[in-house]
């Protein structure tokens, strides 16, 4: 597996990006992926021999806070390193912020700990269907 790394979108496939979302996280529509990764300061693709298989970015505002959000790695190529390649980049993009935030699917918390992300007691949400993202696990009562 070779993989290669792209941080632009200038040449980026969003329905290829939207593919790769469907296959991991759920549903992304393209118009909506363009414009959450427009708007990121950071962001990182990885192909593996010219085909998507992983991507992430992190909203920044360059001191203050950096948070990272959409890992996604094909299921064909998780458990290769791919997933923490990927979290490493945007942490190493990420520093000198004040803080570094991560939104991580429920269950995979464990994952992130060994970057050395916590849980945040303080941290609430409100999502666009609260009853749907209750159901998944991300919002506690």
């Amino acid at each position: 597996m070779a993989i290669s790394w792209i941080e632009t979108t200038n040449t980026l496939d969003w329905e290829e990006l939207s593919a790769l979302y469907y296959a991991s996280l759920g549903p992304k529509d393209p118009p909506r992926l363009k414009l959450t990764f427009s708007n990121s300061m950071f962001k990182l693709f990885a192909y593996d021999d010219g085909k998507l298989v992983g991507a992430g970015r992190a909203l920044a505002d360059g001191m203050d806070c950096s948070y990272l959000c959409d890992v996604a790695v094909l299921p064909s190529h998780q458990g290769t390193g791919l997933g923490k390649a990927i979290v490493a980049h945007l942490l190493e993009k990420s520093r000198g912020h004040k803080k570094i935030i991560l939104y991580a699917v429920p269950g995979k918390e464990n994952f992130y700990r060994q970057f050395g992300f916590r849980r945040m007691t303080t941290a609430m949400a409100i999502f666009e269907d609260q009853a749907a993202a209750a159901d998944r696990g991300y919002l506690a009562d």
